[in-house]
């Protein structure tokens, strides 16, 4: 087993490019809910940002994404899903 070192440039890197490919996900898939609505329930969430059923629910329990629960059906604002990506967004300027 051989270690290879990575260096903080290399890992912010890394991060840029992960958001950079979530958010032409996120883009991608947002042309297919209409513009109009305003809550999104589980499923969509999940189609909209290609993540998984633990994914999501480890973004609830920690906080990350807020949402609202009734009768047992969970909802998330657009909006909200919108603001966490714009928020850990990283701008890296090459030298």
């Amino acid at each position: 087993m051989s270690i290879e070192i990575v260096t903080k440039d290399e890992l912010l890197l890394l991060k840029e490019d992960l958001i950079a490919e979530i958010r032409s996900i996120l883009e991608e898939n947002m042309k297919t809910i209409p513009d109009g609505k305003k809550w999104l329930r589980s499923a969509e969430v999940k189609e909209l940002l290609s993540i998984s059923s633990g994914t999501l629910q480890n973004l609830r329990v920690n906080g990350t994404l807020p949402f609202t629960r009734i009768n047992g059906v969970i909802y998330y604002n657009k909006e909200d899903i919108n603001a966490i990506l714009e928020e850990n967004m990283i701008r890296y300027n090459s030298p």
